[in-house]
């Protein structure tokens, strides 16, 4: 038998889960000050991901910005060293390129086996390069991690920028060969997966099956209820329609899951996660207190997710001519209580020591008190002075 949800109740139980409300309601910590560490890997432990970007025109990039978002009093510079050596986190292509736990190594299994035989973006690179390949781990193995700067190549470089030995690189990093051990001014180095990865995860992967019931799982216990397609776009799982439903029903044989619909949509929501959506619908959060998002947030990236239960059109436009922008170049959504209520497109200036509000797109019809209060919060997080023009 079906359960059947509201948006409203779908949209707390959302951001309960993305660690967006009071820590009574989330489970997670709101303050990093006692253990900044262990918080952040708590908040990506939620997710199972934290994906990783190369923008930091809001004065920090989007992995940095999704724990500042939600942890009071962290260093705006901790996020970048998150990864390294003996940390509980890996560096995997899951949802995007992101730092993923460590106890979800061996549910991959099936992911690194399948960039072994035939990378979807380059074709059976390492099968038609063994040479070199076998070449960089000799390297990486004589004389430790090994950075794309460091490989000398002069072949012509394809669509991405990527010479013939960088895509070697990359495809024994996908394949499980080499793992990044850490990242230097956001440079990857990479060493062997030995040396990184440790025993207990690298001896033990999950056959298929287990291992996307796995995924299944985490991407569920982030998002509170989703639908099939949003479950599998969490972790790339293309084409796989048939296996995804066919783990979810084994999921809900096994207790794990309950089936649950929205709207005429057939979803599906972890019976701890339903069975707390009656404490979320009595809680009043505060809608004065505003939170900025970055672009690239969990709670964002699924546009179709994202309008059905926010009534909001999550719109990046970094790739846009600027002629063609509507909301400007970063603009990241403001979070008042459980409503998503405005944009502000803003542009963090070190030298200056300030963070400049390029503008301000008002979702409602009067400009909520928590768009100021989102700004003050995110420049203090930068220890800069806000500058709203």
């Amino acid at each position: 038998m079906s359960e059947t949800i509201s948006v409203a109740e779908a949209r707390r139980l959302a951001l309960a889960r993305a660690g967006l409300l009071r820590p009574e309601l989330t489970g997670l910590p709101r303050k990093a000050a006692a253990a900044p560490r262990r918080a952040c890997y708590d908040v990506i432990r939620r997710f199972g991901y934290l994906q990783l970007d190369t923008i930091a025109i809001a004065g920090a990039r989007s992995h940095s910005l999704v724990l500042l978002s939600r942890l009071e009093a962290l260093d705006p510079g901790l996020p970048e060293t998150l990864l390294r050596p003996r940390a509980p986190l890996f560096e995997y292509w899951g949802h995007e390129a992101s730092w993923i736990p460590m106890e979800l190594y061996p549910a991959f299994e099936f992911r690194r086996q399948e960039f072994k035989r035939n990378d979807p973006w380059w074709g059976p690179v390492l099968r038609e390069n063994r040479s070199l390949a076998r070449k960089i781990l000799k390297r990486a193995r004589d004389e430790g991690p090994v950075r794309t700067a460091d490989l000398e190549d002069k072949t012509e470089r394809d669509d991405w920028g990527y010479t013939r030995s960088k895509r070697v690189l990359r495809s024994l990093w996908k394949a499980g060969e080499l793992a990044v051990v850490r990242r230097r001014e956001f440079q990857p180095e990479y060493d062997l997966s030995e040396r990184v990865i440790p025993a207990k995860y690298r001896s033990r992967p999950l056959p298929e099956q287990e291992g996307m019931k796995a995924l299944l799982l985490r991407a569920l216990a982030g998002h509170g209820w989703a639908e099939r397609r949003t479950l599998a776009a969490t972790w790339r799982l293309k084409n796989r329609r048939e296996q995804i439903e066919t783990y979810l029903e084994e999921l809900r044989e096994d207790g794990c899951v309950v089936p649950c619909a929205l709207s005429g949509r057939k979803g599906w929501v972890r019976p701890s996660d339903l069975a707390s959506i009656a404490s979320l619908k009595r809680a009043r959060p505060n809608a004065a207190r505003g939170t900025l998002l970055s672009p690239f947030d969990p709670v964002l990236w699924d546009r179709e997710r994202v309008r059905l239960l926010f009534d909001f059109d999550q719109v990046l436009e970094i790739f846009k001519p600027q002629s063609q922008r509507v909301y400007g170049y970063y603009a990241m959504p403001v979070l008042a209580g459980d409503r998503l209520v405005a944009r502000c497109d803003i542009k963090a200036e070190t030298s200056a020591r300030r963070l400049r509000v390029l503008a301000i797109h008002d979702e409602t019809d009067e400009r909520s008190p928590a768009v100021r209060n989102a700004l003050e919060r995110h420049a203090a997080a930068l220890g800069l002075a806000l500058d709203l023009g």
